[in-house]
């Protein structure tokens, strides 16, 4: 397979974790697609950095936000890498990170980096913009005061 072919068939294998898992709850294809040996390697808080809490994450992802789903704006591979930057959107009808239900809807930006081994996902690093997520949710966000 050319580089280029594995790039492709690695983005695939993000596309459907990001639709059909996240987006669409398919907890039997999040067993198929994460390897057992996975690594979080930037956790969310409160989340263990193993196939275990990556799961516990995104089922608490749709308890909350039942309709929660992303717009994959690009990707891009190299050999075993798939960097993705997305937009998830969402509508607050369950508890999150302590805050009551607000009926509110929201969307966050999210730019990820997924290793794809032999057609599963072994490793993460992400960053997502949970202090908007938390803003839009009408938390109080206290900043640290100066030192």
């Amino acid at each position: 397979m050319s580089s280029n072919s594995a790039g492709e068939a690695a983005k695939a294998v993000i596309r459907r974790n990001t639709e059909e898992v996240q987006g669409g709850g398919d907890w039997t294809l999040y067993d198929e697609l994460f390897s057992d040996d996975f690594v979080d390697h930037t956790p969310q808080p409160g989340r263990t950095a193993d196939k275990a809490g990556a799961l516990e994450l995104y089922q608490t992802l749709r308890a909350a936000f039942p309709d929660f789903h992303a717009v994959i704006h690009w990707q891009a591979a190299q050999d075993d890498l798939v960097t993705t930057y997305k937009t998830y959107h969402g509508t607050h009808r369950g508890e999150f990170f302590g805050i009551a239900p607000t009926g509110r809807k929201i969307q966050f930006e999210t730019v990820d980096a997924m290793r794809v081994v032999d057609g599963r996902i072994t490793e993460h690093w992400g960053v997502a913009n949970l202090f908007s997520l938390m803003e839009q949710l009408g938390a109080r966000l206290v900043a640290a005061p100066a030192e």
